[in-house]
């Protein structure tokens, strides 16, 4: 993914702690090679809580059909994105709302909505 779409910064939600602790191990296990990949690749990292469906919705409690909802709205996709996908674009956005400048994510919406 680096390689092809050559992105210059990395955003990741940080992992929440989950109802089931095996989910939670394994999902900071996807997390911790991700960061490393994208470390590897010599990209910031930055990160953010669960709460950046604040960022997007209004309110961080937000529902995961309202995160795709507005992420379809404000990149003006084609058509929805799944659920973990809207969550991975609603932390881009909120990463560029950080002071990165929205211009970089129109682009990226563009060839989202292409490989959907």
């Amino acid at each position: 993914v680096i390689a092809t779409y050559r992105p210059d910064q990395a955003a990741v939600e940080k992992v929440f702690v989950n109802v089931n602790p095996q989910s939670t191990l394994l999902l900071g296990q996807a997390r911790g090679a991700a960061i490393s990949a994208l470390v590897h690749g010599g990209l910031p990292v930055a990160e953010y809580t669960a709460l950046v469906k604040q960022a997007v919705v209004g309110h961080g409690k937000a529902a995961k059909e309202q995160v795709q909802h507005m992420v379809v709205k404000l990149l003006s996709l084609a058509g929805a994105p799944s659920a973990d996908a809207a969550d991975a674009l609603a932390c881009a956005i909120c990463h560029a709302h950080g002071g990165q400048g929205l211009g970089m994510l129109a682009t990226a919406g563009i060839a989202f909505a292409a490989a959907a």
